[in-house]
């Protein structure tokens, strides 16, 4: 296999519920300032508020969700790029009736989220 060409595994189930990921280039493919990641969140779910150290990059493949940041709610559905500025705290959730897919970019690798007051959160999957 060669080690520029990975395959894009399907998300699996997490602790965190609703939540299902998959880690498709990171760390563990040679990257230091880089990570992708896939993502699957059931209906009503969403993530914990959190912000990271590096600006991020979320593409819409299907669903609708909302994006919270502060007090601020941006509503976004397929075909939608959401840009995240580093070390703003931030919360994506679903709100259509279907599984939202999103594909994360991360400036970062590996990649670190914090709760809202700083407190480092132990993500359950590789990045």
């Amino acid at each position: 296999m060669s080690p520029y060409v990975h395959p894009q595994g399907q998300p699996e189930p997490t602790p965190i519920p609703g939540i299902a990921h998959a880690t498709w280039a990171g760390q563990a493919e040679g990257l230091s300032q880089l990570s992708v990641w896939r993502q699957t969140l059931a209906p009503g779910s969403g993530t914990p508020p959190h912000h990271h150290d590096c600006d991020e990059i979320v593409l819409c493949e299907a669903g609708a969700g909302e994006l919270r940041i502060g007090d601020e709610v941006h509503p976004f559905g397929a075909g939608q790029t959401l840009s995240l500025p580093g070390h703003r705290a931030h919360q994506i959730v679903n709100t259509g009736p279907v599984p939202l897919e999103i594909v994360g970019v991360f400036a970062q690798s590996p990649v670190r989220a914090y709760l809202p007051d700083g407190q480092l959160l132990a993500l359950p999957w590789r990045s």
